[in-house]
């Protein structure tokens, strides 16, 4: 009996479920999965390199306060992202990172994308200015902690629709957030999109606040991404 071939988009996912089969029940990776000096890698696996130009990770910041009228909420969006992405029936797992200083600050186009609340045009000054609260050392102290890292920790659901645990670093801190993600793999490309949040204080930062709190970040960030890889 000839059974008909299946569609293509049928194939990709069947393959993106066999590659992530072991996260679906919610496998752990190990510490040394993703890591630079990991000393051995699934010769079955394949590795995806992020594109900085096909990925886009924004941070939402909202204003609050007794005079919150008279500021801006802000969009960061993260520039320089780099990282890797391995999917193998042993081993799977994801490091990212970007530099602080190469956050932008409301960027138009972002802000346009992000919605009405972001509708307003922010002037150079008060972007320069909100740059220079973020690297503070109480808020990212960017001269002494460089650089933000994402690595996995351990997978679950069935794709395209999958929840990640992640280990954050901001500074000398690291925390674990679950992440929600639409995953899917089309040819050599995989793609992951979604949303989550983010308490500064988790961090062990201080939302940035002046006039005594009349005028202050809420604590609560915003993330939106989508991220592209290529499989080498």
């Amino acid at each position: 009996m000839k059974f008909p071939r299946a569609p293509r988009h049928a194939t990709n996912a069947i393959a993106a479920i066999a590659l992530f089969s072991p996260w679906l029940v919610g496998a752990t990776t190990t510490d040394q999965a993703m890591t630079k000096d990991s000393p051995s890698v699934d010769a079955s696996s394949t590795t995806y390199v992020v594109s900085e130009q096909k990925s886009s990770v924004n941070i939402l910041v909202y204003r609050a306060g007794a005079l919150a009228l008279f500021g801006h909420d802000h969009v960061m969006t993260v520039g320089a992202l780099s990282g890797k992405v391995r999917v193998g029936p042993a081993q799977s797992g994801f490091d990212l990172s970007f530099p602080v200083a190469g956050l932008i600050i409301d960027d138009a186009a972002a802000r346009k994308a992000a919605g009405r609340d972001f509708a307003s045009e922010v002037p150079q000054a008060d972007r320069d200015g909100t740059r220079h609260n973020m690297l503070l050392p109480e808020v990212l102290d960017g001269e002494h902690y460089p650089q933000i890292t994402l690595r996995s920790a351990q997978m679950s659901g069935t794709l395209p629709d999958a929840q990640f645990v992640v280990h954050v670093q901001i500074k000398d801190v690291t925390r674990d957030i679950r992440v929600p993600a639409t995953v899917t793999i089309d040819g050599k490309e995989l793609t992951a999109k979604g949303q989550f949040d983010i308490l500064q204080s988790d961090f062990g930062i201080k939302p940035f606040k002046v006039a005594l709190g009349a005028l202050e970040v809420r604590d609560r960030l915003v993330v939106n991404f989508r991220i592209s890889a290529q499989a080498q």
